[in-house]
């Protein structure tokens, strides 16, 4: 089975029906300032009614506080304030990069899993498969490759290592 990472912005009960148990959802809501702790726990209740794991997105105090699955943090946030704080065992914390400088600040923000961007999607940050293995071996790190994944290319995945994935489009 593959480990899947599934990026929400609102809270669709649809999209996270056609999930299964090996999927992650990972609350990102970067249109607002303020979270609304009402609506994470929402989602909380309803990925655990699901079971499915459910993270938050740049917040890590919030997600200790509402006993949340793990935290996600993007590739932006450089800081380390967190390993300060007291984690459940449980409590999983990953992040994202685009680069080897990126991926330097992700394994001293003590992440388990690193999401490296872009496999597949041609954007700034595009990579390609073979840049992507070779931007992996960098870290001894879990890596996931996030961007781009789709139905008609995730069998390229075999041909990396690790075949976990990240993304958004695949998943609705």
């Amino acid at each position: 089975m593959i480990n899947k990472y599934y990026f929400i912005s609102k809270f669709d009960t649809n999209n996270i029906d056609k999930q299964d148990k090996q999927t992650t959802v990972i609350y990102r809501n970067y249109n607002s300032k303020i979270m609304d702790e009402n609506l994470i726990l929402k989602i909380k209740k309803y990925c655990k009614m699901r079971n499915v794991k459910f993270y938050l997105s740049n917040n890590i105090k919030l997600a200790i506080k509402l006993d949340l699955d793990g935290v996600y943090i993007p590739s932006f946030n450089k800081s380390t304030k967190h390993l300060a704080f007291s984690l459940k065992k449980k409590f999983n914390i990953i992040g994202s990069a685009h680069n080897i400088k990126e991926i330097k600040i992700k394994e001293m923000q003590n992440v388990s899993s690193i999401f490296i961007s872009s496999l597949f999607k041609k954007n700034k940050n595009y990579l390609g498969i073979n840049k992507f293995k070779l931007v992996s071996n960098l870290t001894k790190k879990k890596v996931i490759a996030l961007g781009g994944v789709s139905k008609k290319n995730i069998n390229k995945l075999k041909l990396l290592k690790n075949k976990e994935f990240a993304g958004i489009s695949y998943f609705k």
